[in-house]
């Protein structure tokens, strides 16, 4: 449906500011910085709420992504299409991650964010990071390789592991393109059950400001803002350094592809402040795929692009490692040469593979990293547990927009992007963003 529609726009109009969602879950985060600040025993103790949002978004992603990815290869017809659209994104994400890396890394050495810290490794306690490390000696290439096949067929979507279900749908997709008449009767049922999914999504998300309230509070009540004016510097230089790699690279991206960033943000500003809230990308996978689809991409692409991205274009993620492991060293009077430098980018651009948009994966991919890297002590990590919760959400939040560019810009690259509907949003992206194909959200 057209974004320009009477009815579209009427729908949108009717409705009071209270009422819409990006009003509630910016009220919502508000509440819970206050209360999370004021007492912070009762706001440590709403995490519950956080959590409950989580999971029940996470317990949709297995079959929306499955139910998308299958019939979005059955009614390809073309295989070859099936893998050209996949090297194409793997050739973007890895070019684009490449240069998220290489921005942190750069960032770093202008502002010097250690520099001064002048801190003892041997006086820090590898006790707090003890989890993390044991977690990232198990985080290897071959590990994630081997991770992306699953025990059994329903154990993928058990697990909801992400890359474990893609596998299963472009394996299910493929077959039933190949059943001919039998074929279309089972993508037409997919298709059906999806829509099923995305209407219980509907209603899951008009929770999301409880959610939000819950883990946002719980953030600021169990870490404190205090927490932030020791490495406040390092936080501010995170956060300006994703957004000024959101503007001008992937604002860069989305210029050559026709729209502008600007309105592109305003368009997805519902999925942002979810993700502000809840610190994970993964609670608006299910909202992006629709949305992107409302946006003017193809299904099939919008299938294979989004599950993918989720694990290997994290931009934000990227920009965290480089920029974290360099403070790291200039904190603890590392010295690191170029050669050394450009190594750690090699090896960030290894262990930032299969990172997915849960809570906390940054941290131990960072970790992953450390291990390889001997020159600065894992150890070292400990100094930025305490924010690592705060810089969780500008992770998710350039990661969520770095996805959502990529999947217009690889529909483009394919010639599966609607134009018309592309325009249109962007021409009006308030009110496409309130109502998608004719529905309330």
């Amino acid at each position: 449906m057209n974004a320009d529609d009477p009815r579209i726009l009427a729908a949108a109009a009717r409705r009071p500011w209270y009422k819409l969602l990006y009003v509630q879950v910016l009220i919502a985060i508000v509440l819970g910085i206050v209360l999370g600040d004021v007492a912070p025993q009762t706001g440590a103790a709403m995490k519950p709420l956080g959590d409950a949002f989580v999971s029940l978004i996470r317990m949709m992603i297995a079959p929306i992504i499955y139910c998308t990815v299958v019939h979005g290869i059955a009614t390809m017809g073309d295989l070859k299409r099936v893998g050209r659209v996949g090297m194409k994104a793997l050739f973007y994400f890895e070019v684009v991650s490449t240069v998220a890396l290489a921005f942190g890394l750069l960032m770093a050495e202008i502002v010097q964010p250690g520099a001064g810290f002048n801190i003892d490794p041997a006086k820090l306690d590898p006790k707090s990071v003890a989890n993390f490390v044991s977690a990232a000696k198990n985080d290897s290439v071959m590990a994630h390789v081997l991770a992306i096949i699953p025990n059994s067929f329903f154990d993928a979507f058990a697990k909801g592991d992400l890359l474990q279900v893609l596998l299963l749908a472009i394996l299910s997709g493929v077959a039933v393109s190949k059943l001919g008449a039998t074929g279309e009767r089972i993508s037409e049922g997919i298709e059906a059950a999806g829509k099923m999914f995305f209407r219980i999504i509907g209603i899951i998300v008009h929770v999301a400001p409880i959610g939000a309230f819950g883990a946002m509070a719980f953030t600021i009540g169990a870490f404190g803002l205090k927490s932030l004016v020791n490495l406040g510097e390092l936080v501010a230089l995170f956060y300006v350094t994703s957004l000024l790699f959101v503007f001008i690279v992937l604002g860069a991206i989305a210029r050559f592809s026709g729209f502008s960033i600007w309105r592109f943000i305003v368009y997805i500003k519902d999925e942002l402040l979810i993700v502000l809230g809840t610190s994970s990308s993964e609670t608006v996978l299910p909202n992006m795929i629709r949305k992107m689809q409302a946006l003017g991409a193809s299904k099939p692409v919008v299938g294979l692009v989004i599950p993918t991205g989720y694990s290997f274009n994290l931009d934000g993620t990227n920009i965290y490692m480089t920029l974290s492991v360099l403070f790291l060293a200039q904190a603890t009077n590392t010295h690191l040469s170029l050669s050394q430098e450009l190594y750690i980018l090699v090896i960030a651009a290894l262990t930032s593979k299969g990172a997915s948009g849960v809570t906390g994966s940054g941290f131990i991919t960072l970790a992953a990293t450390l291990e390889v890297v001997p020159d600065i002590p894992i150890a070292a990590i400990a100094i930025i547990l305490g924010i690592d919760k705060f810089m969780s959400e500008c992770r998710a939040l350039t990661n969520l927009v770095g996805n959502g560019i990529a999947t217009i810009v690889i529909s483009r690259w394919e010639g599966e992007l609607d134009r018309t509907k592309l325009n249109a949003a962007m021409r009006n992206p308030v009110a496409v963003g309130d109502v998608i194909e004719g529905q309330i959200v």
